[in-house]
């Protein structure tokens, strides 16, 4: 008879001990979400501090080339007038590395990342080319480019040699593919069970940046291939156009 009263008991808890289960995972969710954009917040506001602080020393500079331009102009020098120049002309056309794909939010994306990895002493070769037509919207192809670059640019930093820190990526047409490649340079461990990398960082986004990558190449019937050799993890993603 007991157990027909425990087991009526249980039948009763149930419901609750569902909905106290259901809740917990919800806050669980909601506090993951609330950890992972406080991250990305704070990662932005550094990504964007970094193109000020660039922005300042460009300004820095100009106002000392205007100043040297007006002693050698003030001083009748036109021929060291015109040397200074030419040097600055030539210069200035080796310092344009500003990231131009065709598409605005991308370039804002790639150029923001860019300008954080070289600020890390993490040296970088982008070349970047995207149609004017696509199949992925610009903010999900924003993410996975974003995500990609942030996994990169975390790899490279647990490198104590600062000289091996490097990122190569590629985003092109491929085959009727949007074709993206990132590749870099890493100093810890690549953690991967069976055909599956997990993420290696300690951040409340663990994993966050790779599910997010696959969840949206599968939304457009994409493909994600990761591979490692040693010292090096690389990433394609393909989008059919």
């Amino acid at each position: 008879m007991i157990y027909v009263f425990i087991l009526a008991g249980a039948l009763v808890l149930l419901p609750f001990l569902l909905w106290l289960g259901r809740k917990y995972m919800h806050l669980l969710v909601e506090r993951k979400i609330a950890d992972y954009q406080n991250e990305l917040i704070i990662r932005h506001s550094g990504e964007v501090e970094n193109i000020y602080k660039q922005m300042r020393g460009w300004a820095h500079d100009y106002h000392n080339h205007i100043q040297t331009m007006k002693a050698y102009l003030a001083q009748n020098q036109t021929d060291e007038l015109m040397a200074y120049y030419d040097q600055l002309d030539e210069d200035l056309s080796k310092v344009d590395t500003v990231i131009k794909t065709g598409n605005v939010m991308i370039d804002a994306v790639l150029n923001s990342k860019v300008s954080l990895a070289q600020s890390k002493d993490i040296e970088v070769d982008a070349e970047a080319i995207v149609p004017k037509t696509l199949t992925i919207q610009p903010v999900d192809l924003c993410v996975i480019v974003g995500n990609l670059m942030d996994n990169a640019i975390e790899a490279c930093l647990s490198q104590a040699n600062k000289t091996e820190r490097f990122i190569r990526v590629y985003i092109g047409i491929h085959k009727q593919l949007l074709y993206i490649s990132v590749s870099n340079s890493v100093g810890s461990t690549i953690k991967k069970e069976g055909k599956i990398y997990r993420s290696t960082k300690g951040s409340p986004s663990h994993g966050f940046g790779l599910v997010r990558i696959d969840k949206i190449s599968k939304k457009y019937q994409g493909f994600v291939n990761r591979q490692n050799e040693e010292g090096i993890f690389a990433t394609e993603v393909m989008i059919p156009l």
